[in-house]
């Protein structure tokens, strides 16, 4: 629901602390800060001061005082949202916040959507739509690469590469359709291969874009690790090793894991989302059957499985229990971790003999354990931590983690894809020059020039109240 007429307000911070903001925004936001907000000293008006001034006094209720506050002005354009706005910082009591709240409700402000304050930035063009989406993934954000990716979109690092592209497509399509309205005099703006070259660069670009979508979704979302192997292998006692708690229940009986575990933690700067799940046997049991299922469902939604063994297993099993996850998740880009546990009782002999005994795939790797006295999991945390390495990123590289954006990029890919083959066989130009709109189309889709309030309202209802 768009409402910009109207006058909104929120707490912008969360309860609990010592102290609290409260945000208002829209037309008449100082005429109603002016019924409630008393400043020490001399009366003032609240619309003849500049922008970016703090003022100290009280929010009253008639001669109630109901707190000592101070009142920051910001001055349309010069805003967060492009519109008069304010923010109170009171004391954080829950009381202090809600009747001041009320008090500007009663004055004529309504609470804010979820949202609502970004929306109206994006309406009021102080942000496109793709940096407005990354507000709520710097609020979402809880480690360093998510939020450096966050960043990196807000200041608009993705929406210029996407400018990029749709003014090239403009240009030409421009000089195409500027042809067709000289069909009958034969006249040639847009030269053809000049045009080849320009949608083949666009697309590669678009590609490329689309690309880091895989990588972009696990930073951002946490990387998934699924725990799997044998039944009483030390699975669920590896999984309380690395969270350093007692998450997962530890018994010599096999079995016991009937369901999947999940919880997070955060290595070299990346958030790992480790699943424990229910042994890999043949079992009668319905209800361990159940979390086999969804052991093998956890399988293939992971980037990286950790297989755990034993060290008294032969290295004959260990190569066919691994051969049975490789078959499943072969040409899914995903990464295999072996992990030979419980190495407190064996040898180093014993280790050798695995070692030698193994096979890995390029992307394998085989990591000795003790998940009951924590021997060997640096290592292993540090092999998790190089899992991205071959995709590092440059510290201003754009990576797209959002799925309407993925989705709008391939779109265009094949856009431009038909456009390329129709230039190749000489397709008439109109049927080009549709192609080509499409494409920036969608690539206005994902800056906000091309929009629809059904988009805007699934994008917003996501965000936290105040933003």
């Amino acid at each position: 629901m768009i409402r910009k007429d109207e006058t909104i307000c929120a707490p912008a911070t969360s309860s609990g602390g010592a102290l609290s903001v409260i945000r208002i925004s829209g037309p008449r936001c100082f005429d109603i800060c002016e019924k409630i907000f008393f400043p020490a000293g001399k009366k003032v008006r609240l619309k003849e001061q500049e922008g970016f001034r703090v003022l100290h006094g009280e929010v009253r209720d008639d001669r109630d005082v109901i707190d000592d506050v101070l009142l920051n002005i910001y001055k349309s354009p010069r805003s967060y949202t492009g519109e008069d706005s304010a923010e109170i910082s009171c004391h954080g009591s829950p009381y202090i916040v809600r009747r001041i709240m009320e008090l500007l409700i009663s004055k004529g402000a309504l609470t804010a959507l979820p949202g609502e304050f970004t929306q109206r930035a994006f309406l009021n063009g102080r942000m496109d739509l793709s940096q407005a989406e990354s507000v709520a993934d710097i609020v979402a954000s809880v480690t360093f690469a998510s939020h450096r990716i966050a960043m990196n979109q807000m200041r608009g690092g993705f929406s210029t590469e996407i400018g990029k592209l749709r003014s090239e497509l403009l240009k030409f399509v421009s000089l195409i359709e500027l042809e067709l309205d000289f069909g009958e005099e034969d006249v040639e703006f847009a030269d053809r291969k000049e045009l080849l070259k320009i949608v083949f660069k666009v697309k590669e670009l678009s590609d490329r874009l689309a690309d880091s979508f895989r990588i972009g979704n696990v930073i951002k979302n946490g990387i998934p690790v699924a725990i799997v192997g044998k039944p009483n292998s030390g699975k669920s006692t590896l999984l309380n090793a690395l969270l350093n708690e007692e998450r997962a229940l530890v018994s010599e009986i096999p079995g016991t894991t009937r369901d999947v575990i999940e919880d997070s933690v955060i290595i070299n700067g990346l958030e790992y989302r480790f699943i424990d799940t229910a042994g890999l046997r043949d079992t009668s049991d319905v209800v361990e059957s159940m979390g086999i299922r969804k052991t093998r469902e956890k399988i293939m939604q992971a980037s990286v499985i950790l297989m755990v063994d034993e060290i008294s297993e032969s290295p004959g099993l260990i190569n066919s229990r691994a051969d049975t996850i490789r078959e499943m998740i072969t040409g899914f880009g995903k990464r295999l971790i072996v992990v030979v546990n419980k190495t407190d009782q064996g040898d180093d002999d014993r280790i050798k003999d695995l070692k030698h005994g193994i096979y890995l795939d390029i992307d394998d790797s085989l990591v000795f354990i003790s998940a009951l006295d924590h021997s060997g999991l640096d290592k292993l945390k540090n092999r998790l931590g190089k899992v991205l390495e071959k995709e590092k990123l440059a510290q201003d590289e754009v990576i797209v983690t959002n799925l309407r954006h993925y989705e709008a990029l391939a779109k265009v890919s094949d856009s431009l894809g038909r456009v390329m083959e129709g230039l190749e066989k000489g397709i008439p130009e109109d049927l080009v020059a549709t192609d080509i709109r499409q494409a920036i189309h969608y690539l206005g889709e994902i800056t906000g020039e091309i929009t629809t309030d059904e988009i805007l309202g699934n994008i917003f209802k996501n965000f936290c109240i105040g933003k």
